[in-house]
């Protein structure tokens, strides 16, 4: 059995945690470090900004998540 120290503690996760959002582009634009893409959950609105610096990689979060309430 594993020592108290090294258990896993257990964690409420935040109500949104569930929600696996639907990113849609609302907007993209060129700069020198890729494409900004704003992007939008169609399901519940919130709203993240990504980038993808490359076209054969996938975009990756700068920002985080804000409600859309």
């Amino acid at each position: 059995m594993a020592d108290l120290d090294t258990r896993p503690v257990p964690v409420a996760l935040p109500r949104k945690a569930l929600h696996e959002h639907a990113w849609v582009t609302e907007s993209r634009h060129p700069t020198s470090e890729g494409v900004l893409l704003y992007v939008k959950c169609a399901g519940c609105g919130t709203r993240r900004v990504d980038v993808q610096a490359r076209l054969q990689h996938p975009p990756t979060a700068l920002s985080r998540e804000i409600d859309a309430t």
